[in-house]
């Protein structure tokens, strides 16, 4: 009888010490796979199955922390618990673990006030292990459950602590990876960017300089006309990059347009309208578009007379019963003005330019009492008012 129980002893010794070996395998398989992943879901996949093996839970679950909220992000278990979940930290025994830094065994989860009983009555669950993901500041917690009264062995519970401080840096190696992701995505990104405005300023500078070629009388007078709008263009880009090529305020292509003519503040313009954003492209051409208007007022219109006035306004109105952008330009108090014999470059932009570009109409008008531009869009997402507030500068 004595030999029996000597043998049944050994038995045990090293069936103990075989599960002992395995789950120190495991927990080395586990470690080694975490230093691979990549996302936090990969994280989730890789723990949740180690520290089943490792406990021989009947469920396990992965909970990370969202703000004020427990997020139940995966699991593995017998039957369904919550994943995918979210439930206030201080509703879950996951927030429990998280909020007191501390791993928590609970044998009978229905002895302990600490476990929203209602919660847990659909499920399986009857004893548990909850233990923070990094404990000086927990970002996760590592669940182990079981479908009958069960109390861990402290080994047990130490190799799933283990588990959980792997999975801290597991989630800031996802974290990083994700982060450096995004910055060779933002990269190539700015690069195709970069090459595409690149080719765009290089068309626009051609277009510029065969159009002026063509009207050009003189070789002076196309040297002239050539650097006024390539300035122009280049205030134009360097308004867009203080704004980082994002949506621009239409004011502020008028201020940036009017400035070399002496600016919204110069008595002699007038300019209001509400707030309306462009995108960068529609910018630089509403910008090239009043450059044109302002290099005539100051060579032939209102601006040749010390009693010119320009005034520019802008309003959202009906048009054809579409909501649209309507931008008037109208010149007083300068000579007067006739039709021109021949249409030119700029006269030719006025006209189409800007109209087809946002699928509108441009009308010029040569007026005796002054020259009068007429201009109307649809909005788009290339024209957007700002219905909070109103600007107007005179």
């Amino acid at each position: 009888m004595r030999e029996d129980v000597e043998v049944l002893n050994a038995a045990n010794a090293e069936y103990a010490s075989g599960a002992d070996h395995a789950a120190l395998v495991t927990l080395v398989e586990t470690i080694e796979a975490l230093a691979g992943v990549k996302t936090i879901e990969e994280v989730a996949a890789v723990v949740r199955s180690a520290a089943r093996r490792i406990s021989g839970a009947d469920g396990v679950c992965f909970v990370l922390r969202d703000g004020d909220l427990c997020w139940y992000l995966d699991e593995d278990a017998i039957g369904p618990m919550w994943k995918g979940q979210r439930f206030p930290m201080t509703a879950c025994i996951s927030g429990w673990a998280m909020l007191n830094r501390q791993t928590v065994v609970i044998p009978d989860i229905y002895r302990d006030d600490r476990i929203p009983h209602d919660a847990y009555r659909p499920t399986f669950v009857q004893s548990l292990v909850m233990t923070p993901v990094r404990p000086n500041d927990p970002i996760a917690a590592l669940g182990a459950y079981w479908a009958k009264r069960h109390v861990p062995p402290p080994d047990i519970v130490t190799k799933l602590e283990v588990v959980a401080r792997a999975t801290a840096a597991a989630i800031e190696n996802a974290h990083l990876y994700r982060s450096l992701n995004e910055a060779l995505e933002r990269r190539s990104f700015l690069l195709r960017e970069l090459d595409h405005r690149v080719k765009n300023t290089l068309a626009s500078v051609q277009s510029i300089a065969r159009q002026t070629l063509r009207n050009a009388q003189t070789p002076g007078d196309f040297a002239d006309s050539f650097e006024s709008r390539l300035m122009s263009l280049s205030r134009a880009h360097e308004m867009l990059t203080r704004r980082a090529w994002g949506r621009t305020d239409l004011l502020e292509v008028m201020e940036t347009a009017l400035q070399p003519f002496g600016g919204v503040m110069d008595p002699r313009f007038t300019v209001r309208g509400p707030a309306v954003t462009v995108t960068a492209e529609t910018a630089v051409a509403l910008h090239m578009t009043v450059h044109e208007l302002m290099v005539n007022a100051a060579k032939y219109g209102a601006l040749t007379s010390a009693n010119g006035q320009v005034t520019v306004v802008w309003r959202i109105e009906p048009v054809e019963g579409r909501a649209s952008l309507v931008l008037e330009w109208v010149e007083r108090g300068g000579p007067p003005v006739f039709a021109p014999t021949r249409e030119g470059f700029g006269t030719r932009l006025l006209r189409h330019g800007l109209a087809r570009d946002l699928g509108g109409a441009a009308t010029l008008g040569f007026q005796p009492a002054g020259l009068t531009y007429h201009f109307c869009a649809p909005l788009s997402d290339r024209i957007t008012p700002q219905n909070i507030r109103s600007v107007a500068a005179s």
